[in-house]
């Protein structure tokens, strides 16, 4: 009997995105340890949103400004990915006890089909992959933090990355319907704001990259947030 538990855990281990996705973390474990360092000095209130993510999050110079009056704590880095992001969800929240926790990545699926030899990191996730990823990154998250509200801002409709948007908002989808089956998990709907009655992103919302936001589109993408916030009563 004791063997065959020894043979079921290995199994499950062998089974987890940590084992499958080992490789993704080594690229970004520099900008993770330069975010735990923060950690050691910064102080943030009980009160504070902590937002962790990709570079959307990482870039937002004016988040402070946009989200005030909420205090904020930003812990975004390069571009995560779901599969790596799995490795380092504790590390980037186990300092804090933040009022809520927002989550923001947005590269696991972006019309890239090629292959990185070693990771496989540059190509797609599928939806249903993304969705498991999420699942797990919630779980890493809720292993530390069992009953804040944790808050997902889905993938943002973008110029640069709409021949995959079927992909990317069937994800999106995928993600929504999870988090409205669990307690003090949210989903946040941004493409409804920034896609045109033309049927396309609106590219005034985007930096000449047509990928990441400008300063009309971080005002927008703050607005659609607190909108949720306070519909939340956080």
């Amino acid at each position: 009997m004791r063997n065959l538990i020894f043979v079921f855990i290995g199994f499950l281990l062998s089974c987890s995105p940590l084992k499958k996705y080992n490789t993704s973390s080594q690229k970004w474990e520099a900008d993770i340890v330069q975010l735990e360092e923060l950690d050691n000095y910064e102080k943030y209130s009980n009160n504070a949103l902590l937002f962790i993510g990709s570079s959307s999050i990482r870039g937002w110079k004016t988040m402070k400004k946009d989200m005030a009056p909420y205090e904020t704590i930003k812990r975004g880095y390069g571009g995560a990915h779901y599969s790596d992001i799995i490795h380092f969800s504790k590390r980037l929240v186990k300092s804090h006890r933040p009022k809520a926790i927002l989550i923001f990545v947005a590269n696991d699926i972006k019309g890239n089909n090629k292959t990185d030899i070693f990771s496989k990191n540059l190509s797609d996730r599928s939806p249903s992959e993304v969705k498991r990823l999420f699942k797990f990154t919630i779980s890493q998250i809720r292993s530390i933090h069992k009953e804040i509200p944790i808050i997902t801002i889905e993938t943002t409709p973008t110029p640069s990355r709409w021949s995959a948007w079927d992909k990317i908002s069937k994800a999106n989808d995928l993600i929504e319907k999870f988090c409205n089956s669990k307690p003090q998990l949210y989903y946040i709907n941004t493409r409804e704001r920034f896609i045109g009655n033309n049927g396309l992103p609106i590219k005034s919302f985007f930096v000449k990259d047509m990928l990441h936001l400008n300063r009309s589109g971080y005002i927008l993408w703050s607005n659609i947030i607190k909108e949720k916030l306070k519909k939340l009563k956080i």
